[in-house]
C-alpha cells in the first residue's frame, strides 16, 4: 500500500493542471494511515520548507493536537496530510491568501478521491471553513465545531471532526463561543478509537 501512496504522490508533485496556482505541490508523508487530516491549501512559507502546515498555523494546530497526547513528530509519522488544495493559490489583492476557485478545487479532488480509494480512512480530521464544506453542509462554524459526523466516502464508512483554522489572522478560536466549542472537538478528537491508536 505505500508503494501505491510514493507512486501516487509521484504523480501528484507533477502536476500543473491549474494555471494560477503556485507550486510547488505540497504533499505529506506518504504514510499508511486510518487517519487522515484535510486541510485548505499551503500557505506562502510551505513551499520553501516542503511541508504542510509548517509555519504559524501549523505551531498552533500541533499545540492542539498535543492536549490530546499526540506532538507534532508523532502526528506526522502516524496520520497522513492532505489538502482541498495541494499547491498556494497566492494573495488577494487587498491581503490574505485567494480562496481556490470552484475548478481548481474539483480537479485536486481527483487527488483526493484517490487517496480515499488507497487508504480507506477511519477518521477524518477537516480544517477550515474550505475542507468542511466539502464533506458537510456549513453555514457557520458553531453549527459544526464540537460534533462528530458519520458519512460514507467512497464507500467506506468514516468519523468526520471538523476543527477551525488555526491561523494567526483568524479570532474565531481564540474567544467564545469558539473557545469552548473548539476543547469540545478536540475532546472527541481524543476519544476517539483510531486516535488513540496513533498512541
Amino acid at each position: 500500500m505505500q508503494s501505491k501512496l510514493i507512486q501516487h504522490q509521484t504523480q501528484l508533485r507533477d502536476c500543473k493542471a491549474c494555471p494560477e496556482m503556485i507550486g510547488p505541490v505540497i504533499t505529506g508523508t506518504p504514510v499508511v494511515s486510518r487517519v487522515m487530516l484535510i486541510g485548505q491549501a499551503p500557505g506562502d512559507r510551505e513551499g520553501d520548507i516542503g511541508r504542510p502546515f509548517a509555519w504559524t498555523a501549523g505551531k498552533t494546530l500541533f499545540k492542539w493536537f498535543a492536549s490530546q497526547g499526540i506532538d507534532e513528530e508523532r502526528f506526522r509519522e502516524s496520520v497522513y496530510i492532505a489538502s482541498v488544495c495541494r499547491c498556494f493559490p497566492g494573495k488577494k489583492p487587498k491581503g490574505g491568501d485567494r480562496v481556490p476557485n470552484p475548478q481548481e478545487i474539483a480537479q485536486c479532488s481527483e487527488w483526493m478521491s484517490q487517496e480515499f480509494k488507497i487508504l480507506k480512512p477511519r477518521l477524518i480530521i477537516l480544517v477550515g471553513k474550505l475542507a468542511i464544506s466539502q464533506f458537510l453542509p456549513l453555514e457557520r462554524l458553531t453549527d459544526v465545531i464540537g460534533l462528530r459526523f458519520e458519512r460514507e466516502i467512497e464507500g467506506e464508512q468514516c468519523t468526520l471532526i471538523p476543527l477551525p483554522h488555526p491561523s494567526g489572522a483568524s479570532t474565531w478560536h481564540r474567544k467564545e463561543p469558539g473557545i469552548s466549542l473548539l476543547n469540545e472537538a478536540l475532546n472527541r478528537l481524543g476519544e476517539d478509537p483510531e486516535w488513540q491508536a496513533l498512541k
